[in-house]
């Protein structure tokens, strides 16, 4: 006796608006994480309270961020990083497509 199963897509994580970033994103070309897109609109990131603007990669869902040790660099000639762990917050600096543009 053989049941018929429902074709059914898989279950997959609630998409986030086009207004939000992404959970966890890198500037590194090589990285999974790497956004080109994203990251020409520009990301703000505020982490314990303080806003950074030399992280390498964040993630918001475990609290984190990298950033580069001082001038140090591996072999390959890439920064070397550090994980710190934390609060993090992420924001797009451009407001998007059809966005009302501030006059001055």
């Amino acid at each position: 006796m053989t049941e018929a199963t429902p074709d059914t897509a898989p279950v997959s994580a609630p998409t986030a608006g086009a207004d939000t970033p992404p959970d966890r994103l890198a500037i590194h070309y090589k990285s999974p994480f790497y956004n080109e897109e994203l990251l020409a609109r520009g990301i703000g990131i505020r982490f314990k309270g303080v806003v950074r603007t030399n992280v390498e990669e964040y993630c918001i869902s475990e609290g984190w961020v990298r950033v580069q040790a001082g001038k140090a660099m591996d072999r390959k000639g890439q920064p070397l990083t550090i994980k710190l762990s934390g609060p993090v917050e992420a924001w797009f600096e451009d407001l998007g497509e059809g966005a009302p543009v501030a006059a001055a």
